[in-house]
């Protein structure tokens, strides 16, 4: 029997299971969150980031010196709204709700998550450090992270949680490397299990992503060969991803707002009497925000075959 039943609380649940799966970026990034807080587009939020302490060589005569516990906050703006908003008749709305997910909410939240993506990885036009462009060096093998994590190092960035994220031709290229052929795909959620391209690679888990095209060409960043991917190594706090939940609106009797780990989806219904459709939008708002460049290292290169 058909699902009638399809309310935006149903529905916003289901957007965000498929929302959190999807994601690779943003689940590999810094995250900082309050469901406390509710955003609007243009808000500045401040997270937190942890206290700095100096160990000190302890002196008997003089005994310790307690210092400050501050913790110092970074301001982001959340400038992201994204937005899919599409029509449904009165039979696709009748839909049991495995139909409904499949058919309609399925790509409309597979493109928010690729926007996601898509601006969480932008902070890549804030790194200068880069490695596979000179002489000597080299991108389409595993071993392109080796010097990568050479980069971090003389950075003094912690050797745990590190990641990096390439391309479709950078991970087809590493995958043909006899390192790479017997690895075993890991992650803890489905679109990182799918986008995995191995774990501890020299100390690195990689992850594939589409999305990783070509930043915008600003200075020396891209080389201008069509072909070339910009694929990034980095530690988790290089850059932070920032969500807020948005409001119900005023007036809207059927919306509903979802959130988990940090993922807040509203789903609001309304009617369009000129074409007789329901409307189903969902949004979700954020901010991206490097906290540290030099904790980030480009991967260049270019597949001319």
């Amino acid at each position: 029997m058909a699902n009638t039943l399809l309310t935006p609380d149903v529905i916003a649940r289901a957007a965000l299971a498929t929302l959190y799966e999807n994601t690779v970026a943003a689940q590999l990034v810094h995250r900082d969150y309050d469901s406390a807080f509710v955003g609007a587009v243009g808000d500045t939020v401040t997270i937190r980031e942890p206290a700095v302490f100096e160990a000190e060589e302890f002196n008997p005569t003089t005994g310790i010196n307690v210092q400050d516990a501050t913790e110092g906050g970074i301001p982001v703006v959340l400038d992201h709204h994204a937005d899919v908003s599409f029509a449904i008749t009165s039979k696709q709305r009748a839909l049991e709700l495995a139909d409904f997910r499949e058919q309609l909410l399925n790509p409309a939240l597979e493109a928010i998550s690729q926007k996601i993506d898509r601006d969480v990885l932008s902070f890549r036009d804030d790194v200068t450090t880069e490695v596979g462009t000179v002489a000597g060096s080299i991108w389409d093998t595993p071993e392109a992270l080796i010097q990568a994590g050479v980069e971090l190092d003389v950075h003094n960035v912690p050797q745990v949680e590190r990641r990096a994220i390439v391309g479709p031709r950078t991970r087809g290229k590493w995958l043909a490397n006899d390192l790479l052929k017997r690895a075993d795909a890991s992650g803890s959620t489905a679109g990182l299990r799918q986008g995995s391209v191995g774990a501890g690679i020299f100390g690195f888990d990689a992850y594939m992503s589409q999305n990783i095209g070509q930043p915008k060409p600003t200075g020396s960043q891209v080389s201008g060969d069509p072909t070339t991917e910009v694929s990034v190594a980095f530690h988790r706090t290089a850059v932070a991803l920032v969500t807020r939940q948005l409001e119900l609106p005023y007036g809207a009797q059927d919306a509903a707002i979802e959130g988990y780990r940090g993922f807040g989806i509203r789903v609001v219904f309304d009617y369009d009497i000129k074409a007789k459709k329901d409307i189903v939008s969902l949004d979700i708002l954020y901010g991206v925000k490097t906290l540290d460049a030099n904790r980030a290292v480009l991967i260049k290169g270019a597949d001319k075959a």
